[in-house]
């Protein structure tokens, strides 16, 4: 069963997304949040699998949740979807480089939600790459090419897991970078597995925005 809670600050949207996914016989909803503090406080008591948050919500925001909920050691099992009205809104990109797993717009299809909700608790690929890739791409190119981290940051990876980091920013899978590399599975697992580590990322969107970030991907090209 994939525990989910909601965060948002309209009660109407809530109880239509709490419809939805206590309709699903593998999805519960545990716990509704008004707004980004009780967001955090029931999360640590609840230790959902999926947080839902919304962006824009009372007393403290969607972004500074997301950080507080993706720093917090004894949440390392939760995943974070944000929630949001506006495709490129600069407070996504601020959270998916907090930890969130992806973001979803609000317009979305209910299947969307439903896929959503099962892809981020499987801890599989990234949420809705094309989405996601496109919100990186705009931010770097408003930041310019000489922004973000340094090179440094790649210093410690080997040749292979700058040639995977790269992968994966474009929005490759597991399976998709094991044949790309023709190596097993286990192995591109692996490989995706030391980036985490040596980049102290906790999900795929944050290796993403490295890609970026660093140079390894460049925006509009692949």
């Amino acid at each position: 069963m994939i525990r989910v809670q909601l965060a948002d600050d309209q009660a109407l949207v809530r109880a239509g997304f709490r419809a939805l996914l206590d309709g699903e016989e593998d999805i519960t909803v545990v716990a509704e949040a008004a707004d980004g503090e009780e967001a955090v406080e029931l999360a640590r008591t609840h230790r959902p699998d999926v947080v839902l948050m919304d962006v824009r919500m009372p007393r403290t925001d969607g972004l500074r949740a997301t950080a507080r909920l993706t720093a917090d050691p004894t949440l390392a099992g939760t995943r974070v979807v944000v929630l949001t009205t506006f495709e490129l809104d600069e407070y996504v990109f601020g959270a998916l480089r907090a930890g969130a797993s992806g973001f979803l717009l609000k317009d979305m299809e209910p299947a969307e939600l439903l896929d959503a909700v099962r892809i981020v608790a499987a801890g599989d690929a990234l949420l809705a790459p094309r989405h996601t890739r496109r919100l990186i791409e705009a931010f770097v190119a408003q930041a310019g090419p000489d922004a973000g981290p340094a090179d440094g940051e790649l210093a410690q990876l080997t040749s292979r897991e700058r040639e995977v980091l790269a992968l994966v920013g474009q929005g490759l899978s597991n399976a998709e970078l094991a044949e790309r590399l023709v190596v097993s599975p286990l192995t591109a697992k692996t490989h995706v597995a030391r980036l985490f580590t040596k980049l102290g990322a906790r999900d795929r969107a944050q290796l993403v925005v490295t890609a970026y970030e660093t140079g390894l991907v460049r925006p509009g090209r692949r």
